[in-house]
C-alpha cells in the first residue's frame, strides 16, 4: 500500500531531528537553573560574609586604623585587601560596606512594595476616579529625573542611612505601583476574581486573598531589578556625599574617598567597585532569569 509523498513530507516536518529537539529545551533549561542559582550563591556568600563572618570570625574594625599601618597594598600579612589613607582595613570596610548597602536595597523595596504595590493594586482594582487620582499623582514623581529627585530629597532630609532609604524610596513607590497596577488590570477581570466578586467578597479580601498571591511573582522579580539600581544609586550618593556620612563604612563613600589617591593607590576605587559591580549584576541576573522563568508558565 502506497503512501501518498505529501503525507510523508508533513509528518517529516513535524519530527524534530533525534537527539536535537530534546537537546535545545534541556540546554535552556540547563542555562536558565544556572543563570539564577550562580548569582543567588554569590548573593548569599556576600551576605553571609557581611552579616555573619564578623561575628564568629574576628575582623579588624571598619575605623580606627593606626598610622604605621597606611596605605598597605593587596595580601599585605594580616590585611588581604590592603588599607586605606588613614591605616583603616579595606576587607572591614567592604564587609560592613556592604551591610550599608544591602540594608538600604532591603529597605527601599519593602517600602515600595507595601506601599507602591497596595496603591497600584487598589487603583486598578477600584478603577474610575480613584485610579485617576493615584496614578495621576504618582506620574508627577516618575516624571522627575530619579537621581535629581532623591539628591533633592537627600539633601533636604540630611545624610544617613534612614534618610537614605526614604529618599531612594521616592522613585520605588510609584514605580511598584505602575508594576502592581498593569498586573492588577489583567487579573481583575480573570472568572475567580469575578466569581468571588458575585458571590459577596469584601474587596480587601479578593485583593489579599485572590489577587496579592498572584501578583507576588511579578513584584519579586521586579524588586530584585530595583534592588540593583538602588545599590548602584546609593552608591551614588554616598559618592556625591548626600549618602552615608563618614566615618562609616560604605562601598559609595569609599570610591569617593579613594578616588583622591586613585593615580597612586587604585585599589581604593578597584576593590570597593568590583563589589558594587558584582552585587548588582548578580541582582540583575536572578532577576532576568525569574522573569524568563516565571514568562514560559
Amino acid at each position: 500500500m502506497s503512501v501518498p509523498v505529501a503525507n510523508i513530507l508533513t509528518t517529516a516536518s513535524t519530527v524534530p531531528p533525534t537527539g536535537v529537539g530534546g537537546m535545545a529545551p534541556r540546554a535552556r533549561g540547563w542555562l536558565r537553573t544556572y543563570e539564577i542559582s550562580v548569582p543567588a550563591g554569590i548573593i548569599v556568600l556576600l551576605l553571609f560574609f557581611c552579616f555573619i563572618w564578623p561575628a564568629i570570625y574576628p575582623v579588624p574594625k571598619p575605623v580606627g586604623g593606626a598610622l604605621q599601618t597606611v596605605n598597605l597594598p593587596l595580601f599585605s600579612p594580616g590585611h588581604i585587601f590592603g588599607t586605606d589613607n588613614v591605616g583603616n582595613d579595606i576587607m572591614s570596610r567592604i564587609l560592613y560596606g556592604g551591610r550599608v548597602s544591602f540594608e538600604v536595597a532591603a529597605g527601599v523595596q519593602v517600602i515600595g512594595l507595601a506601599i507602591g504595590g497596595l496603591l497600584g493594586m487598589a487603583a486598578a482594582y477600584r478603577g474610575g476616579w480613584v485610579e485617576a487620582v493615584l496614578m495621576r499623582v504618582l506620574d508627577v514623581f516618575i516624571a522627575f529625573p530619579s537621581l535629581v529627585l532623591v539628591l533633592a530629597i537627600a539633601d533636604s532630609l540630611g545624610p544617613s542611612e534612614r534618610n537614605v532609604i526614604l529618599a531612594l524610596s521616592a522613585f520605588s513607590i510609584p514605580a511598584f505601583a505602575r508594576v502592581a497596577r498593569a498586573a492588577t488590570l489583567q487579573l481583575r477581570d480573570q472568572p475567580f476574581v469575578v466569581a468571588a466578586r458575585l458571590s459577596g467578597t469584601r474587596a480587601w479580601r479578593i485583593m489579599f486573598r485572590h489577587l496579592v498571591p498572584n501578583l507576588w511573582p511579578q513584584l519579586l522579580t521586579f524588586s530584585l531589578l530595583g534592588a540593583s539600581f538602588t545599590i548602584i544609586l546609593e552608591g551614588a550618593l554616598d559618592f556625591l556625599g548626600y549618602g552615608i556620612p563618614q566615618p562609616t563604612a560604605s562601598w559609595g563613600n569609599m570610591i569617593s574617598t579613594g578616588q583622591q589617591f586613585i593615580s597612586v593607590f587604585p585599589d581604593l576605587v578597584l576593590v570597593p567597585s568590583v563589589f558594587l559591580l558584582v552585587t548588582s549584576i548578580c541582582l540583575n541576573m536572578m532577576g532576568d532569569g525569574l522573569r524568563a522563568r516565571w514568562g514560559e508558565r
